[in-house]
């Protein structure tokens, strides 16, 4: 029988339950476990695809095309566990299938009401989400205790708990413990007011995460238990931690959480956890060799989130090679009033990475072609990789009137187009060309010695292509197709070949990235920037004495 762990979250937002839950994956999946992930947002969106990265961050794309919440994306780099369409059900999706079966007469007439038919239809959702063969269903739940929009969730799932009975399903609530500075102590009163919350919706937490800034006090850890519910080996402290989010499973496994977890679900204690792999992840991010700065040149660069993947798989690469990765965030607008070379220059490397629309586009071009001029490492993906193309078709291959057709439908030459199947398209939702394809990677390219192979799987989330139309001009001007949808003989891959790292990609690599595998084009992408960071500075060599006293 599979189990269930549910996370929620009190206190606060932003307390870092996607890590957590993501981390508790981490820790069964260590003891010989099989695990699936879930969240469940509490908005009425149907899915994050129409929404603003400023509201909500990055949409995460699934294998098989489902536009998702960013915390699948902890999920999928920190586990093992398989992500689809299922992992991720939200209200808008919720009450969509409630009212479509309403209309088909499914209820027979009744009523339709929150409790019993939302709430049956969560925990619908729920079993979905449960893949076959697993051991443990982690399930998130989105937003913070008391929030209107989350009771039907909260509900749904104490009822879900009822059903399973004791031994078979386990509420992990992550509270704060918050720290004034005036009285010079932490306080518990929030953590016990959340937790009085859940047990006036029915739900008596067994574990308590508590996040904190400083280290608990020995007379906390009892008093939270008394007070709370909960016995003294189920607090659990979760500090934050000092160099990455991927310390967060081993800091847990130190605080026994997975003992825990083992205890409260009555599962099999008899593997043995192994987890040299994750020690020498945190070894190499706290004392990296050397650091290296990448310039990230976006529309929506004052979020963290909206690029939260991209930012994790450029970690991902620099610590692969011992490195640390600072961010230069530029905002594609200011490039327009600024030089790219007042803004960009000093940085060993250059990514632009997707979005949509206008906004943006020309100063993207102008820090692809400083990049080019300048040989810098350049990596462009989706709407990047289309910008580099269109840098290319104006400056290089001399293309008049060279645009996209997304910004200009009327331009001259629409060297990046509506694909043939989005045309008459009219809804925003779920209709771009989603999840993986495969793109065959042509040999003798840059491209196919990065992957190392010749046929790839990559993740989409766009309506425009390269235009196939200006293929032969750009080639001839020394721009390579080096990756192609063969079904469709469409564009995947872009480079300039005798280039250590000319590319931009159409789609999304930095979705499959890991820590402990990082994605070839990010790995070897960094590996580019160190090679020219350490060749930039051989060429700043301060100058010998005579030849210094000569110029001053």
């Amino acid at each position: 029988m599979t189990k269930f762990i549910f996370v929620t979250g009190g206190v606060v937002s932003s307390l870092g339950k996607g890590i957590t839950t993501a981390s508790i994956a981490v820790l069964l999946e260590k003891r010989g476990l099989k695990v699936s992930i879930q969240k469940l947002d509490p908005y009425i969106n149907v899915d994050p695809g129409t929404m603003s990265p400023f509201e909500h961050g990055e949409v995460y794309v699934t294998e098989d095309g489902a536009e998702t919440d960013l915390d699948l994306g902890h999920y999928e780099r920190f586990s093992h566990a398989a992500i689809n369409r299922y992992s991720n059900a939200t209200t808008g999706s919720i009450y969509s299938e409630v009212i479509r079966k309403e209309r088909r007469g499914a209820y027979l007439g009744k009523t339709v009401q929150v409790v019993p038919h939302i709430t049956n239809q969560i925990q619908e959702a729920i079993r979905q989400g449960a893949q076959r063969g697993i051991d443990v269903a982690i399930v998130e739940i989105g937003g913070t205790a008391g929030d209107i929009e989350s009771l039907p969730f909260l509900e749904a799932i104490r009822q879900f708990g009822l059903k399973l009975g004791r031994g078979n399903v386990c509420y992990v609530h992550l509270t704060l413990l918050p720290y004034l500075k005036a009285s010079g102590e932490m306080k518990t009163k929030p953590t016990q007011e959340t937790v009085r919350k859940m047990r006036e919706i029915g739900i008596q937490p067994d574990v308590l995460v508590c996040r904190c800034e400083r280290p608990m006090t020995p007379e906390m850890r009892p008093k939270i238990a008394m007070f709370c519910n909960v016995t003294e080996e189920n607090v659990i402290q979760e500090m934050d931690v000092s160099h990455t989010i991927y310390e967060v499973p081993l800091d847990l496994l130190r605080e026994g959480l997975d003992d825990a977890l083992v205890r409260i679900l009555n599962l099999d204690d008899t593997a043995v956890a192994d987890f040299t792999d994750w020690k020498e992840l945190r070894r190499r991010f706290a004392d990296p060799d050397g650091e290296i700065e990448i310039a990230v040149v976006g529309k929506y660069i004052e979020l963290h989130d909206a690029y939260k993947s991209i930012y994790e798989a450029l970690a991902h690469g620099a610590i692969h090679h011992s490195h640390k990765v600072r961010f230069r965030k530029i905002s594609a607008e200011s490039i327009l009033d600024s030089s790219a070379d007042q803004l960009l220059a000093g940085v060993s490397g250059l990514l632009v990475p997707g979005g949509f629309g206008e906004r943006g586009l020309e100063g993207k071009i102008k820090a692809i072609q400083w990049a080019r001029e300048n040989e810098i490492p350049m990596f462009g993906i989706c709407f990047g990789m289309q910008a580099m193309v269109i840098e290319y078709a104006r400056n290089v291959a001399k293309i008049e009137g060279a645009h996209t057709s997304e910004v200009d439908p009327k331009c001259k030459a629409p060297v990046i187009d509506l694909m043939r199947e989005q045309s008459g398209v009219e809804d925003k939702g779920g209709t771009m060309r989603l999840g993986a394809y495969p793109c065959r990677v042509i040999d003798g390219t840059r491209a196919a010695e990065v992957y190392g192979r010749d046929m790839v799987l990559e993740r989409h989330r766009h309506r425009w292509e390269f235009n196939n139309d200006y293929k032969r001009q750009l080639e001839r001007a020394g721009l390579t197709c080096s990756g192609i949808w063969e079904a469709r003989g469409l564009i995947e891959v872009v480079e300039i070949s005798d280039r250590p790292f000319y590319i931009g990609a159409q789609y999304h690599p930095e979705f499959k990235s890991k820590p402990l595998q990082p994605h070839p084009l990010f790995r070897d992408f960094i590996g580019a920037a160190i090679a020219f960071s350490h060749q930039d500075s051989e060429n700043q060599q301060p100058k010998n004495e005579a030849v210094a006293a000569k110029e001053s």
